[in-house]
Formats: C-alpha cells, structure tokens, sequence
C-alpha cells in the first residue's frame, strides 16, 4: 500500500509499507537488487541506504516555494478515528503557530472545503499566495473549531 507525501522541499513521493504489501517488496527488490535494507526511488534513480550524498545530488537544493501554513500534517484516519489531516508538529513562529494550531489537531476543511487528508492540504495551499487569508476548520479533543490564518 503507498501514501503519497511531500516533503519539505516540496518533492513528492510515495512511501511502501513492504511488511504489507508482498509486490512493493519484489518490486523494490528487483529496482536495487537488495533486501532487507532501505530503498529510495527519486525519478527512477534507486537509492540504497540512506545515501545522503546521493539524496541531495537528486532532491531540489531550496524549499519549494509558494505559501505556507508550517504545519506538518499527514493522513488522519489511520491515527484517529476522523477523516482529515493530522497536525503531526508545528514550526516555531510559523502561521500556524500564531494562529493556534496545535499538535494533534485534525484539520477537517480549508475555506469551506472539506479535507481528507494531508495531499488536500497540499494542493488547497499551492493553489493560495503568501499573505491570503485561510479559514482552517479543525478538531481538537473532540470539538469542531475554526481559526483564521494568514498564509506566509
């Protein structure tokens, strides 16, 4: 099974659970001819290990640019019973930070539109510039709030 993600520099990717998914495992196997070790593809380059070296000639040297909440979030659902996105940390001084998120919130809607997962997130923010304004529904202990947040 794969989750899509994006990391902080703005490159997605795909993570395989291979204890779970029995042709992920073949499928890594036969791109790195390795078992048992950790295998990254970056545009059909195979990684083997966690060659940082390697990583780093592959992956995009600045952060992708673009607004951004500073808020890390993955997949609701498979942490809490509630389909949105999970606020995993929040970046010190980050708008998400002044607004009041905190780790551990779902965030269930972003202007209205219902979130179901971390890649709503995403894309609902790319599609915003820097210094826009967000309605941020979320749940915390079990209450539906709203916030306000101003894009950076």
């Amino acid at each position: 099974m794969a989750k899509e993600f994006l990391s902080r520099r703005g490159v997605p990717f795909q993570e395989f659970d291979v204890s779970l998914d029995r042709e992920a495992a073949v499928r890594m196997i036969r791109l790195s001819k390795q078992q048992g070790v950790p295998v990254i593809t970056v545009d059909e380059n195979v990684i083997v290990g966690f060659d940082r070296r390697r990583l780093e000639q592959l992956l995009p040297q600045e952060p992708a640019k673009g607004p951004h909440l500073g808020a890390e979030v993955a997949d609701a659902m498979p942490r809490v019973k509630l389909d949105g996105a999970y606020v995993g940390g929040i970046k010190s001084g980050s708008p998400a930070q002044k607004a009041g998120l905190k780790a551990g919130d779902v965030i269930t809607a972003l202007n209205g539109q219902p979130v179901h997962g971390a890649a709503d997130v995403e894309r609902s923010l790319a599609a915003l510039q820097p210094g826009a304004q967000v309605a941020v529904a979320y749940v915390r202990n079990g209450q539906a709030l709203q916030i306000e947040v101003t894009l950076a």
